[in-house]
């Protein structure tokens, strides 16, 4: 229990410094604009709907790659591995979600992927991490 709970603990960190390396890359492509306040719901809104297409796929992207990296090792750590993974996954979700609620003018696409994706992701990674482990 104690170990699928620090493998938990560890792949959410991961997985949120994995993303957060993305955004920031997606950031210096895609700079938002002068004097923007990020507190600023309204501001953030207006940006979003105007952003280009490749800043909204790196978003996914750093979604995809953080649930890979997080619920890898997770999975790789924890006694249940497919159990560590997934939480992973359904925190990525569940930031998703609260993305979307937030900030509604995401893309319907970016949406839908980042609330579809990491679930078989998560569940990819556990599956490579049972097999590490049997050997």
């Amino acid at each position: 229990m104690l170990r699928t709970l620090l493998g938990i603990v560890l792949g959410v960190i991961a997985m949120m410094i994995t993303v957060h390396g993305i955004e920031t890359i997606g950031h210096l492509l895609y700079p938002p604009p002068p004097g923007l306040d990020p507190n600023d719901l309204d501001q953030l809104d207006s940006i979003v709907a105007s952003a280009p297409v490749g800043a909204m796929a790196l978003l996914v992207v750093g979604w995809c790659v953080g649930t890979i990296v997080g619920s890898g090792l997770a999975a790789r750590i924890a006694r249940h591995p497919r159990v560590a993974a997934c939480v992973v996954a359904l925190v990525v979700v569940a930031s998703v979600v609260a993305m979307a609620f937030l900030l509604p003018s995401h893309p319907t696409w970016v949406a839908v992927l980042g609330t579809l994706l990491p679930v078989p992701l998560a569940l990819g990674m556990a599956k490579v991490a049972g097999r590490r482990g049997a050997q």
